[in-house]
């Protein structure tokens, strides 16, 4: 069972998942909408603000995943997603949708006002 954390008031982000829950096989994902449970990620060690600015999955050996390889991981089990996983896996390519899609994370976690909230609070408990 792979388990994906995703940022439920994200628009996008939820209009993606929702995309993987109807194309995807059942048995091999669990769904996690981490602004209604926070606690899960928490007991990972992924702070709330870092688990809505880029997405987390968990394979079923319990290895962590982060962005891009989260992607990799969810694309893998879904047909018509294989070949891009295959495509984006090769080494340059990968490199470049990294920097991408971490660029593209920042961008929007800075819009958010969700986002913006989850990361003063986690200052204030890291204080």
């Amino acid at each position: 069972m792979i388990t994906v954390f995703y940022d439920g008031k994200c628009s996008l982000c939820y209009s993606e998942i929702e995309y993987y829950k109807r194309t995807g096989p059942e048995a091999v994902f669990e769904w996690v909408d981490i602004t209604v449970d926070s606690s899960i990620i928490q007991k990972l060690g992924i702070t709330y603000a870092d688990g809505l600015k880029i997405l987390h999955a968990q394979d079923s050996n319990g290895k962590l995943h982060m962005g891009v390889d989260a992607f990799l991981l969810i694309w893998r089990k879904i047909p018509g997603w294989r070949l891009l996983a295959i495509i984006v896996d090769i080494p340059i390519i990968r490199l470049i949708v990294d920097i991408a899609y971490r660029i593209f994370a920042a961008w929007r976690f800075k819009r958010l006002a969700h986002c913006q909230i989850a990361l003063k609070a986690d200052d204030v408990t890291k204080n």
